[in-house]
C-alpha cells in the first residue's frame, strides 16, 4: 500500500460506536492536506474535510479514481492540445461542443486561452470572480488529481501509459469550468469560428434559406442535453413537506457524464448530490433542507449581429458610420504529422465588440463576404459566476434562498432550477444568464433573418451597424447586457412546479406564467410530449406523493404519445388491404403480428413491454409529420390538445410500414419484450434498459441508438443523475438517488456497470446523507489522504 492513503473499511464500521454526528468527522493532520473519502454502497464517495482545500482535495483524488481518462481528456480539450496527441483531422469528442476535429477544437480553444478571459475572471473580486471558498475547493482538487497521478497512477486501459494524461493546475479546473458555461453559445459553433475566413475575391450574401427556423432547430438538436424536474409542495406531499425529483437527461459517455458525492466541512457545508465530471461543487443535489435541480431552458444564450464592412476593407466594420477595426489573433496549435513529428497549425481568427466573427453556421448561410459579416455574442463569455451559485445553492436553507443565491450570484448558464424545501415550498425560477434582448429592441434592430429566427427560435440577429442596437442592461444586472433577475420568470406554489425543457408557461398550468420576453421562451404554444406527461402524472397523485410513489411515477415508464396514438394506429394496421402496410419507398410490408402487438401493448417502455419498440420505431416518423392531429392545439386546453391520429394521412400509413420493416430486417418481432432488444453492452453482457424517446413522451427518456440488424443496443443520452428527495422534518432527508451510467467509466472498476444493472432492474440507491446512515452502510470502506 502507498505510503498516506489509509483504506479502513472497519474503522468507522467500529467508530458507530464513538461517533454519530457529522461535527465529529475526522480531522485532517496539522500540516498539509487532509481529507477522508467514505464510500458506501454502489461507489459513492463521502468526502469530509475540516476545510474546503482539504474538501477538494479529497474530491479530486476520488473522482481521478473512477473517472481519470475522461478527466484527461477534458483538460487536453480545454488545452487545446488535443491534435497534438490524437490528429488533427480525428473528429472530436463532442463533449464541449460539435467540432467536427480535433484541429477546430484545438483552434477554438487556444483563440480563447490567448484572450486570458478565464485568468481575467478570475482576478476579479466575488461575485464577478469566485469567492474564498471556491478558490479554495478548486485549489485542492487540482493537488488531490495530481495526488492520484503521482501516487496511484493509471490503472484504466482506456488512457494507460498515455503521453496525454498529465498534471492539472488550477487554470486547467477553471477553463473546464468556462467551457460549460460557454457550451450552448459560441461552443456550438466551433467549426463556424475555427474556419471564418475574410474574402479575398468579391462576393455577396447569399439569400435566405425558406426553411432557416428548422435548420437551426436541427442543428441546435445535437445539443444532446435535457432533463425533468418535479417539485411537490406542502399541499401535494402525503406529509405536507417538500418533495423533488431532479432528473437531467445527459450523455451518457464522454465528459458531460454525472459523479455523485457528499461534500462535508463540518458546521459550514453538507451538500450531497451530482456534479459534472471535474467541476468539484455539487451541481444537482440537496442538503438537511431543500432539494435542487435544474432542467435545460428554452432561453437563448446569445445572440448574431450583422455587420455592415467598410467598402474595400472586409475587416472593418461600421457603427453608426464610423469605421471599427475586427480584432485579429494570430492562433497557433501543435499538430502531429503522419510520421509522428510534431507541426504547427496557424490561422488568423478575427472578433469584434460583440464577439468572434463566423462562417456558416447552424445550417445557414451566414456568409463573411465583402460587403457583410455575421458575430455572435455569448451572454456567458463573462461568466466564471456560476462557481458561486452553485457553491450558494449547497448552503441554501430554502427555497427563498434558493431565489436569493441565483438573483445575487447571477451565474446560471442555460439552465432553470427547480426546488422544493422542508417546509413544504416548491418552486421554479428561470433567473440565469440570458441576454438582454426585448422584444421591442428585437422587433427596432432585427435583420431580416433575424425577423424569422426570434420568433420561431428565440435568437436574435440585430444590425451591428447601429449603436442602439445593442445589448440592454437592467439596474439589478451585474454585468451589461442581460436581464436582472426581476425580468425573470419565478413562480412559488404550495402543490407543484413542474419542467420537463418547454418554457416557463406551463410549469403549473393552474397559474400560467406570462410577460416574459420572447427570448426567455415562448407563451401559449403547443407543449412537448414530456411535459403533457408530466403533468398528468403528477396531478393523478397530488396529496398523496412520497418518495416512493414518485420513483414510482418515474419507472412506470409511461408514453404519453402512446396512450394518444396506439389504439388507433393499431386500428389502421388491421385495417391494410392484405395485411400488407405501406412503406416510404413506394413497397409495402406484411404486417405478420404488429397490429395486435399495437393493440395489445401496454403503453409503457419498460424492460418487459411488448409492442413498445415497434411504437416508438413508428413515432420517431410520425411525429415529424405535418397534420397529424384531427384535433389541433388549443391553447385553452394545452395539456389534452392536440389529439386524435389522422389515419386517413397516407404519410402516418407509411411511417407504420417503416416500422414494421424495421423490425423484419432486424429480425425483431413486433411483441417482443423491449429489453430484448432495447440495451446496452457493459463487460460483455447486455443489460435491458427501460425507458422512452422524448418524442414518445416517456419521463424517463432513453435516446437509443438502433442497429437495423440488432435494435437499440447503446444510449446517446437520457436519465442519468436521478434523485428523489423527501423531506420529512427532520435533519436527515428520506432520499434515494441513481447514477444509470454507474459512477466510473474505467471498465476495470466494480462500479463501472453496477448502478446500470440497478437501473435495468428498475432498483434504486439508498441515499446516506446523516452521519450515522454513513457509518452503518454495509460496503463502507475509507480512504484518508494526509499530507
Amino acid at each position: 500500500m502507498r505510503r498516506g492513503i489509509h483504506w479502513s473499511a472497519a474503522l468507522l464500521a467500529a467508530a458507530t460506536v464513538l461517533s454519530t454526528t457529522v461535527s465529529e468527522a475526522p480531522a485532517e493532520t496539522r500540516h498539509g492536506l487532509g481529507a477522508d473519502i467514505r464510500y458506501t454502497e454502489y461507489g459513492v464517495p463521502h468526502i469530509t474535510a475540516s476545510d474546503f482545500t482539504g474538501l477538494g482535495y479529497g474530491y479530486g483524488f476520488a473522482a481521478a479514481t473512477d473517472n481519470v481518462c475522461q478527466l484527461a481528456k477534458i483538460y487536453l480539450t480545454v488545452d487545446a492540445r488535443r491534435s497534438e496527441y490524437l490528429g488533427a483531422d480525428t473528429p472530436s469528442d463532442f463533449d464541449y461542443g460539435p467540432a467536427t476535429s480535433n484541429l477546430n477544437s484545438d483552434l477554438y480553444f487556444q483563440q480563447i486561452n490567448d484572450s486570458r478571459v478565464v485568468e481575467h475572471l478570475i482576478a476579479q473580486p466575488a461575485p464577478a470572480g469566485p469567492r474564498r471558498e471556491v478558490r479554495d475547493i478548486i485549489r485542492g482538487y487540482a493537488a488531490g488529481y495530481n495526488r492520484y497521478l503521482r501516487q496511484v497512477g493509471v490503472t484504466d486501459p482506456t488512457c494507460r501509459g498515455a503521453d496525454w494524461v498529465r498534471p492539472i493546475t488550477e487554470k486547467d479546473v477553471y477553463r473546464h469550468f468556462y467551457a460549460v458555461f460557454t457550451y450552448a453559445g459560441t461552443a456550438q459553433v466551433i467549426d463556424s469560428i475555427a474556419n471564418a475566413a475574410a474574402p479575398t475575391t468579391p462576393s455577396t450574401p447569399s439569400a435566405i434559406p425558406p426553411d432557416a427556423v428548422d435548420r437551426v432547430r436541427k442543428a441546435l438538436d445535437g445539443m444532446d442535453m435535457g432533463s425533468n424536474a418535479v417539485a411537490v409542495g406542502s399541499a401535494g406531499t402525503a406529509n405536507g413537506r417538500g418533495l423533488l425529483l431532479g432528473n437531467p437527461h445527459f450523455p451518457w459517455q464522454g465528459g458531460r457524464r454525472f459523479w455523485q458525492a457528499q461534500l462535508t466541512v463540518p458546521g459550514k457545508l453538507n451538500v450531497s448530490g451530482g456534479s459534472l465530471l471535474g467541476l468539484p461543487l455539487i451541481q444537482i443535489g440537496f442538503n438537511s433542507a431543500v432539494a435542487w435541480s435544474h432542467t435545460v431552458s428554452t432561453a437563448t444564450p446569445f445572440g448574431l449581429y450583422q455587420l455592415n464592412l467598410v467598402p474595400g476593407d472586409p475587416t472593418a466594420y461600421l457603427v453608426d458610420g464610423t469605421p471599427e477595426r475586427m480584432t485579429s489573433r494570430h492562433v497557433r496549435v501543435g499538430v502531429r504529422n503522419a510520421d509522428g513529428t510534431l507541426g504547427t497549425v496557424e490561422r488568423t481568427l478575427y472578433s469584434t465588440r460583440y464577439g468572434p466573427v463566423l462562417s456558416p453556421a447552424f445550417g445557414l448561410p451566414l456568409d463573411w463576404t465583402t460587403t457583410t459579416a455575421y458575430a455572435m455574442r455569448d451572454a456567458n463569455r463573462d461568466n466564471l459566476r456560476g462557481l458561486n451559485t452553485w457553491f450558494g445553492l449547497g448552503e441554501a436553507g430554502s427555497t427563498e434562498d434558493i431565489v436569493h443565491v441565483l438573483s445575487e450570484t447571477q451565474g446560471v448558464p442555460w439552465v432553470n432550477t427547480i426546488a422544493a424545501d422542508r417546509d413544504g415550498h416548491a418552486l421554479f425560477s428561470d433567473i440565469q444568464v440570458v441576454p438582454h434582448v426585448t422584444d421591442e429592441l428585437a422587433a427596432r434592430c432585427g435583420t431580416p433573418l433575424g425577423q424569422i429566427l426570434f420568433p420561431g427560435e428565440g435568437i436574435s440577429v440585430l444590425d451591428g451597424s447601429r449603436g442602439d442596437c445593442a445589448w440592454g442592461r437592467d439596474p439589478d444586472a451585474l454585468v451589461p447586457g442581460i436581464f436582472g433577475p426581476h425580468r425573470m420568470p419565478v413562480l412559488t406554489r404550495a402543490d407543484y412546479v413542474e419542467n420537463s425543457n418547454d418554457s416557463a408557461w406551463l410549469s403549473n398550468p393552474h397559474q400560467p406564467i406570462t410577460g416574459y420576453p420572447r427570448i426567455i421562451g415562448d407563451i401559449g404554444t403547443q407543449r412537448a410530449p414530456r411535459t403533457r406527461m408530466g403533468v398528468t402524472a403528477v396531478e393523478a397523485r397530488l396529496g398523496t406523493f412520497t418518495r416512493q410513489s414518485m420513483q414510482d411515477m418515474l419507472f412506470a415508464d409511461q408514453s404519453f404519445m402512446g396512450g394518444q396514438a396506439a389504439a388507433a394506429a393499431a386500428r389502421m394496421c388491421a385495417a391494410f388491404p392484405d395485411g400488407r402496410a405501406p412503406t416510404s419507398d413506394g413497397g409495402t410490408v406484411p404486417v405478420g403480428t404488429a397490429c395486435t402487438a399495437l393493440s395489445g401493448w401496454d403503453r409503457t417502455m419498460t424492460v418487459d413491454s411488448r409492442g413498445g419498440l415497434l411504437f416508438e420505431r413508428f413515432w420517431l416518423r410520425a411525429a415529424r409529420l405535418p397534420d397529424l392531429w384531427l384535433v389541433p392545439f388549443d391553447p385553452a386546453d394545452p395539456i389534452a390538445t392536440p389529439n386524435t391520429l389522422d389515419t386517413a394521412n397516407p404519410a402516418v400509413a407509411r411511417a407504420l410500414g417503416d416500422a414494421i420493416a424495421d423490425l423484419r430486417g432486424a429480425g425483431i418481432a413486433p411483441d417482443a419484450p423491449l429489453g430484448d432488444n432495447h440495451y446496452v453492452v457493459r463487460d460483455g453482457v447486455r443489460i435491458p434498459i427501460h425507458g422512452g424517446h422524448d418524442a414518445q413522451g416517456v419521463l424517463n427518456m432513453m435516446i437509443p441508438v438502433w442497429d437495423p440488424s440488432a435494435g437499440d443496443v447503446e444510449v446517446v443520452h437520457g436519465s442519468s443523475h436521478i434523485q428523489v428527495v423527501s423531506f420529512t422534518g427532520g435533519r436527515c432527508p428520506d432520499a434515494a438517488t441513481l447514477l444509470t451510467y454507474s459512477q466510473s467509466s474505467d471498465p476495470t472498476s466494480p462500479h463501472f456497470a453496477d448502478q446500470t444493472r440497478l437501473f435495468s432492474a428498475s432498483g434504486w440507491v439508498r441515499s446516506r446523507y446523516c452521519e450515522r446512515d454513513i457509518l452503518a452502510s454495509p460496503a463502507l470502506k475509507v480512504v484518508r489522504l494526509r499530507g
